[in-house]
């Protein structure tokens, strides 16, 4: 059984955007027809406008389209996870969703999950949550090498050519070898791993990468994975 993880860099429905390309991606790694989706909105604290324009896409592709709020009444979170095909979780402060997670044994019944061959997928937060190591803005004023949920081996950035600090701060550990290289994702991208192992950069916009960022000879090396254009 294939496990299959696919971590988007900034895009997708949360932008507003028109061609949902990456979600029907997503979406066609289930063998379901009409797979059942269930959209984790927790980094953002349940925003309301994020959870409509979450079904105002995905009510209008092949699947049943479900969330989980933990601000308001929450529901039974294991009969609802163990039962999806795909998990999509959002964007926001990485650092207070691992927290509530944890708190709520969501942590520990994603991995279940993921152990029985649900998809996990998800933008910035929902991007970087699956590794060791994510980077995050999620607190203070500068960027943060933040403990995840170890389901991928190693450190992950998003946002990659997106915001100015990314770069020069994946550089920086690199350099001050606080990490051994990086999987950086530009907006517009998303790296499809299966069974933990890297697969495909996903472009869903014209030429977005994403990079190993590693250091050779104490220089910095940005080498592009294979890529699907959709």
């Amino acid at each position: 059984m294939e496990k299959h993880i696919v971590s988007i860099g900034g895009g997708g429905f949360g932008r507003n955007s028109l061609s949902n390309l990456i979600e029907k991606y997503i979406l066609n790694l289930s063998a379901k027809t009409n797979p059942k989706i269930c959209f984790l909105p927790t980094a953002t604290g349940d925003n309301d406008s994020y959870i409509v324009r979450f079904y105002s896409v995905f009510n209008r592709l092949n699947c049943k389209p479900s969330h989980i709020e933990f601000f308001k009444r929450t529901t039974n979170i294991k009969k609802s996870i163990m039962d999806q095909d795909v998990v999509f979780v959002g964007g926001g402060n990485t650092k207070s969703m691992l927290a509530i997670w944890n708190d709520w044994g969501m942590s520990d019944l994603l991995k279940d999950a993921y152990n029985e061959g649900v998809i996990m997928s998800g933008v910035s937060a929902g991007a970087i949550c699956w590794f060791t190591n994510g980077i995050t803005d999620s607190w203070d004023n500068e960027l943060r090498i933040l403990n995840c949920l170890d389901f991928i081996s190693g450190t992950c950035c998003p946002h990659y050519d997106e915001e100015p600090s990314r770069i020069p701060f994946v550089k920086k550990i690199l350099l001050e070898q606080k990490v051994n290289n990086c999987i950086s994702i530009e907006g517009g991208s998303a790296m499809h791993f299966i069974n933990g192992k890297p697969f495909k950069n996903v472009s869903f916009k014209n030429n977005k990468n994403t990079y190993n960022v590693f250091l050779d000879d104490n220089k910095i090396v940005e080498k592009p994975f294979e890529k699907i254009q959709l």
